[in-house]
């Protein structure tokens, strides 16, 4: 088994990494528990570190911006989607914090329930997750969870 790598030097499409991922999502029940928890681990992560600034910054735009460069190989469709999810995710995140003050805990509580879900899916699929393969991977999930959006109607 080759070790996980953040990059491993192959430059993917789009196409290609939604396609690898998606080998291992074939079982409905795997497909809705990814489709709920992907979103609740992506906005969880942010929400983690929300709290945490530097010279004023927030943690979590410093974090996003650091992904973006990931998307930006891929293409204007992934940049736009993952846009739109980053978005969502700091509009409510802003309300939220503004509500509860901070929100580390229960973005913690998140993240290890879905997370829980996550392999409880793969568990059902019979497959490993694909970042015990490619770290790439956990950049993948988010936008294989709206991959409907790259579906040509041809």
């Amino acid at each position: 088994m080759k070790a996980p790598l953040l990059y491993n030097g192959n430059m993917k499409t789009l196409e290609q990494w939604l396609d690898q991922y998606a080998a291992s999502h074939q079982n409905r029940t795997n497909q809705i528990f990814h489709k709920i928890c992907v979103p609740l681990i992506f906005f969880s992560v942010l929400g983690m570190l929300w709290d945490w600034r530097v010279m004023g910054l927030r943690i979590s735009y410093v974090f996003a911006i650091l992904g973006m460069l990931f998307y930006v190989r891929l293409g204007l469709k992934a940049i736009v989607l993952m846009l739109i999810q980053l978005a969502v995710s700091f509009g409510i995140l802003t309300l939220w914090s503004g509500q509860a003050g901070t929100v580390f805990w229960p973005s913690l509580a998140i993240f290890v329930v879905a997370w829980v879900g996550q392999f409880i899916g793969h568990k059902i699929e019979g497959k490993k997750p694909s970042f015990f393969e490619d770290l790439q991977f956990l950049f993948i999930g988010p936008l294989w969870v709206f991959s409907f959006v790259f579906k040509s109607k041809s």
